[in-house]
């Protein structure tokens, strides 16, 4: 398969985007569903060395994986990952029952996976319950990689740093070989983000990449992948879709290009995404497997789409 032909299957858009999207045809979408499936890309995560697939499952949003009642709609959906070939997990301890609905199912095939975890706690000891905690419930006895979730402020790091904080429950973790690789997530502020891999050997961050974080006075990408890419930390993309609030009319036409657009910006290894339903999962996907980075005429369309609808997609900026 050509590279141009694999584009066109990754785009999948039925008019020209500014000259830089090119849609697929029926034809070409009809001759792809009478093959094998192509591989799921893979990428080396930073430092980790490890080998990881550009798509991951994420086990937060509005989905029935951090829904209480709603545990034979997340097995359904777990099971359709793994039968597509998805490794990487991703949940946190914070994230409902996420964990237990992991823990339920992963188990069998847990030496093939990518396990991930986060904590929201600043201390050792409060940290380490949730460790403690998070094993249990997803049957585990080490997660691959285990996160400081959501870090908002210049305090929270003084607090996580300090002579009875949060790293180290994450350096004991990892002599222990409970923890394998550790990382620092957020989607507040990029300096806070930035900071935090300049004081420590983070192996990863989790940060928000989209082309509507692009417009916003603060964005992500120029603050924080020139100090990942100096210290080779993997950097994991989410906040693609925005909650879908990048397709709202007059935005992104689909998966296709929000996509596209993350795992195509220098640096970022792969992403993870939540999935509403089996057949949601299934199409994200397929996209993801015939993923080929996009040129910059491209990646400058996709950014002139969301330039009208980028206050509304990063609301995420509020939390903390």
């Amino acid at each position: 398969m050509t590279e141009r032909t694999t584009r066109r299957n990754f785009i999948m858009t039925s008019v020209a985007v500014a000259g830089g999207i090119v849609g697929a045809s029926a034809l070409q979408q009809n001759a792809s569903n009478s093959v094998t499936p192509p591989a799921m890309p893979e990428r080396v995560l930073g430092r980790t060395g490890v080998k990881v697939p550009i798509f991951g499952l994420g086990g937060a949003g509005q989905t029935p994986l951090s829904s209480e009642g709603k545990e034979k709609d997340a097995a359904a959906i777990i099971e359709k990952a793994l039968e597509l070939g998805i490794r990487y997990f991703d949940t946190a301890a914070d994230y409902g029952p996420s964990e237990d609905y992991l823990g339920k199912v992963l188990p069998p095939s847990r030496k093939k996976l990518f396990l991930a975890s986060k904590t929201d706690k600043r201390d050792r000891d409060g940290a380490w319950r949730e460790l403690e905690r998070s094993l249990k419930r997803l049957k585990t006895n080490y997660l691959d990689l285990w996160q400081l979730h959501h870090v908002s402020s210049l305090d929270e790091l003084d607090t996580i740093f300090s002579s009875s904080g949060a790293i180290h429950a994450l350096e004991q973790a990892m002599q222990q070989k409970l923890v394998r690789f550790v990382g620092i997530t957020g989607h507040h502020d990029p300096q806070v983000i930035a900071e935090g891999l300049r004081r420590y050997a983070f192996h990863t961050t989790l940060i928000p990449v989209n082309a509507a974080d692009k417009h916003h006075p603060r964005p992500f990408l120029p603050v924080v992948l020139p100090v990942s890419q100096q210290k080779n930390v993997g950097v994991i993309a989410m906040k693609v879709p925005a909650y879908g609030r990048l397709f709202k009319p007059g935005g992104l036409e689909g998966m296709q290009q929000a996509l596209g657009y993350s795992l195509s910006q220098p640096g970022v290894h792969c992403c993870i995404v939540a999935a509403e339903t089996t057949a949601q999962l299934e199409h994200n996907v397929k996209i993801a497997r015939a993923f080929a980075p996009l040129t910059h005429q491209e990646l400058a369309a996709i950014e002139h789409r969301t330039s009208g609808i980028w206050e509304d997609s990063t609301f995420f900026r509020a939390w903390s």
